[in-house]
């Protein structure tokens, strides 16, 4: 190769200088994470060419076999990671090495900065697994031929990564990429030598076994020490392992997910999940299988053991790794998943789906709707057998699935309608009874009174507001059982959610109580004969609140609250209202209805109150408070509480 110009300096983005900043001052504890990552890049390199060359076959350039070689001098203390895939020219050196072309990137960094010793838990993430290089390297020379680009349209790019990089044209023969490690001293000698050709190895074969490229290093051999002429001694020839010329195979070569799930071993699975999610820490669970049918395919699927922290950024791509007839076609193939499943990682190999398939096409095609329906009944399948299950192992997994990923499961219940039972099975609940994120609807319906016709529950801004509510008290008083709903998410899944197994789900904070047989005759006439009385006050209340209540009514609901405020069936909630408002949503201007206690002192006293409409007010801001909503005024809600403390 030859140099056709001097080589142009250039200052990386300011990210990357910060990222590298991070990296060169031992963020990761685990140095062995570099082979993981530039192997990996290596065989993305080579998956890119065969795809396009489905369309263009004059890439490969009479070099079909596509592979990543690693090479070891340990004379100069370098290993080079060599690959024959789709290669870079100059612009495309400064675009991917240069700079992080990915959205999010401060929020990575941030969480970079604050979690400095968690082994590379977000390297890879975000497309810098690269510069991992850096951990074990103190200059790093990257040569690379675009496939179809002329040999002398080479690029050299050279970086000892504190903050600047050179880039040079040269002439390069073979079309790819080789990625040159100059080693720091303290990576060439005692445990962590990466010149020792077995530790290399060994690590290719922890990490990247599952490649379906060849990997290959120079193949050793022993070669015995030639006798000097003339010696006839028994004395046995030493010898030394030399290094060849001949290249040798050293991961099995085959794709994981190709392979029957009897033959692959847990940590093998293991592994396989850590490369394609750049995730350091073991997956909960795991789903193999070949589906057979109209639509064939094999899905190896993974729930991981914590939450991403881009979990909610929907703006985020998430999906699987798409291969069609084992050739790899795109990363976060959203359309394989519904969106309340975005968490799940793996793979789906298809053997139906054209090699030129794109976005566009998966979008509108009946083959990916089949797919995506089937991948969602065997994650929901999977995690149903983790939560029924009477091993406490699996059971202890289902709890930290569902504390990390609840309440985006519960987003399914209005995105997939065909699976909303399946999910409704799995949701888990404090109640009112109960404490803990233990009980599901099903343990619910077994709890049921005699006579109970629906599941009641309760939504709220937290745990203690909930256990607080006014709308609780004629159930607690009769030790009706509850849920307590207070994940934000909770208010907008219920609208889809109206019955569970034939029983009927029912809001006790949305239209009237009506408790059935659970209420006895006694009750219900005492109820009409207080609400004949107390119908002056209601009058006088309707005239005070004026627009703001849509009515007033006596509660059949309280025992020690004076009033509580319930909107009807099919309205918002004052939560809702609030939630909808802090997205920036336009909310329609619904009004409340206001149920007052006839036998709180408060509201026997309010007929003969001199205060009256400042009371009214009163009352009524405290049970906007009470059911988590926000006052529009309140200088005014605390200028009356004064006065009326005053007198």
């Amino acid at each position: 190769m030859s140099e056709n110009q001097q080589a142009t300096q250039h200052v990386f983005e300011a990210e990357v200088a910060q990222l590298l900043h991070l990296v060169t001052h031992s963020l990761y504890s685990n140095s062995d994470i570099f082979v993981r990552e530039l192997v990996s890049n290596a065989s993305d390199a080579c998956d890119k060419l065969r795809f396009e060359a489905t369309s263009d076959d004059s890439l490969y350039e009479d070099d079909a076999e596509l592979k990543v070689r690693i090479d070891i001098d340990a004379d100069a203390k370098t290993i080079t990671f060599i690959d024959n895939g789709i290669g870079m020219n100059e612009a495309d050196t400064i675009e991917n090495l240069g700079t992080i072309a990915k959205s999010g990137t401060k929020a990575f960094l941030e969480q970079l900065s604050e979690s400095q010793k968690q082994d590379g838990q977000l390297i890879g993430q975000f497309g810098v697994g690269f510069y991992s290089g850096f951990i074990v390297a103190d200059t790093i020379t990257v040569e690379s031929r675009k496939a179809g680009e002329p040999a002398d349209q080479g690029v050299r790019w050279v970086s000892d990564g504190t903050g600047k990089f050179t880039t040079e044209t040269i002439t390069k023969d073979s079309r790819g990429t080789s990625i040159t490690l100059h080693l720091k001293e303290e990576f060439t000698e005692g445990e962590d030598n990466y010149l020792d050709r077995n530790k290399l190895k060994q690590l290719v074969n922890k990490y990247s076994d599952h490649i379906s490229l060849p990997i290959q290093m120079r193949k050793e051999v022993w070669q015995e020490d030639v006798k000097e002429e003339g010696d006839d001694s028994d004395a046995p020839a030493g010898g030394e392992m030399v290094v060849t010329d001949e290249w040798e195979t050293i991961n099995k070569a085959s794709a994981l997910w190709t392979r029957s799930s009897s033959e692959i071993e847990d940590e093998e699975y293991t592994e396989f999940y850590k490369n394609i999610s750049y995730d350091f820490q073991d997956p909960l669970a795991w789903t193999h299988k070949r589906v057979e049918g109209r639509v064939q395919y094999t899905q190896l699927l993974y729930i991981p053991s914590k939450a991403p922290f881009d979990l909610y950024a929907r703006e985020q791509q998430h999906g699987l790794k798409l291969y069609v007839k084992r050739v790899f076609i795109m990363d976060d193939a959203e359309q394989l998943l519904p969106m309340y499943l975005r968490f799940v990682k793996g793979v789906i190999d298809s053997q139906d789906l054209p090699l030129n398939v794109s976005r566009e096409i998966l979008q509108e095609s009946r083959d990916v709707k089949s797919i995506r329906d089937g991948n969602a009944r065997r994650v929901l399948t999977l995690l149903a057998s983790l939560a029924n299950s009477e091993d406490a192992e699996k059971q202890e997994k289902f709890k930290q699935f569902y504390s990390e990923f609840g309440d985006v499961i519960k987003e399914g219940l209005g995105e997939d309608m065909t699976n909303q039972e399946r999910i409704a099975k799995l949701l888990r609940y404090t109640t009112s009874t109960h404490e803990g994120l233990e009980t599901g609807f099903e343990d619910y319906k077994a709890r049921m009174k005699e006579g109970q016709k629906a599941i009641y529950y309760l939504t709220a801004e937290n745990l203690a507001a909930a256990k607080n509510s006014p709308q609780l008290e004629l159930f607690k008083k009769k030790g009706i059982e509850v849920i307590l709903m207070t994940s934000r998410v909770d208010e907008w899944a219920m609208n889809f959610l109206t019955q569970f197994d034939g029983i009927q789900l029912q809001n006790i904070a949305k239209g009237a109580v009506d408790l059935g047989d659970l209420q006895d005759e006694a009750e219900k006439e005492e109820a009409k004969k207080a609400e004949e009385n107390l119908k002056p006050v209601v009058d006088k209340l309707k005239n005070a609140l004026g627009e703001r209540a849509k009515d007033v009514q006596v509660s059949t609901r309280l025992v020690d609250s004076p009033a509580c405020l319930v909107v009807g069936e099919g309205e918002l909630t004052p939560q809702m209202v609030q939630m909808l408002k802090q997205m920036g949503q336009e909310v329609p201007d619904i009004k409340p209805t206001l149920e007052v206690n006839p036998n709180h002192p408060l509201i026997q006293k309010l007929e003969s109150s001199e205060q009256f409409d400042d009371l009214a007010q009163v009352i009524f801001d405290q049970a906007l408070l009470a059911d988590g909503g926000q006052l529009d005024d309140p200088a005014a809600y605390l200028k009356r509480v004064n006065e009326l403390l005053l007198r």
